[in-house]
């Protein structure tokens, strides 16, 4: 999701673009609009997620915006490390797996961590790719599912065919258009050897 800020949504008005930014710059923008007549949709940008409006003051902050403001409520201890950032959580394995974990420097954890990195490494390109796929088609679903060329648009996006896509979604209402094209920038990665098309 790179150049995608991770709260920042956009607002349309019908088929046209009203609002965009952080969620409380959309808040104000939308504020000052006359939204009596309807047609309101607003999308999370990091997930394409139509979200409601209006949003309780202060829900879409990252935890870096919100600061430390009085009267909040501190949070119930965490089991394992949360000053370092790590959670503990339950993971399920076959009896062979916890073996082979046990037998690896550092413990399992160590271990599961090391495996963890290593395929963000090896998976990001496609994780990317599958993200932006995702999170153009929820957004093209909730503003275009009534268009003309929207099927064909969606095989287009899952059958990584960046041409056919751009080509179905050429007469879709500018606004629209563009802001899919923005969703959508990171969904199709050029053929090479070690990446074929399915």
């Amino acid at each position: 999701m790179s150049g995608i800020p991770s709260s920042s949504c956009t607002a349309f008005l019908g088929v046209r673009r009203v609002a965009f930014g952080s969620y409380d710059e959309v808040a104000r923008s939308l504020a000052a609009l006359d939204l009596s007549a309807g047609g309101l949709l607003v999308f999370d940008d990091a997930t394409g997620a139509q979200v409601d409006h209006p949003w309780p003051p202060g829900l879409h902050t990252t935890p870096a915006e919100a600061g430390s403001s009085p009267g909040t409520v501190a949070a119930a201890p965490q089991v394992g490390r949360p000053r370092m950032g790590v959670v503990a959580r339950e993971v399920t394995l076959l009896p062979r797996h916890w073996e082979w974990l046990s037998q690896q420097p550092g413990g399992a954890s160590a271990a599961l961590r090391r495996l963890v990195e290593e395929a963000r490494r090896t998976h990001a390109t496609r994780d990317g790719e599958r993200q932006a796929r995702e999170r153009a088609y929820r957004f093209m679903s909730a503003i275009a599912g009534g268009f003309a060329g929207f099927e064909e648009a969606s095989r287009a996006l899952f059958a990584h065919d960046a041409e056919a896509f751009a080509l179905r979604i050429a007469a879709w209402p500018p606004d629209v258009q563009a802001h899919l094209a923005w969703l959508a920038r990171d969904a199709f990665a050029p053929e090479t050897p070690d990446n074929p098309t399915p």
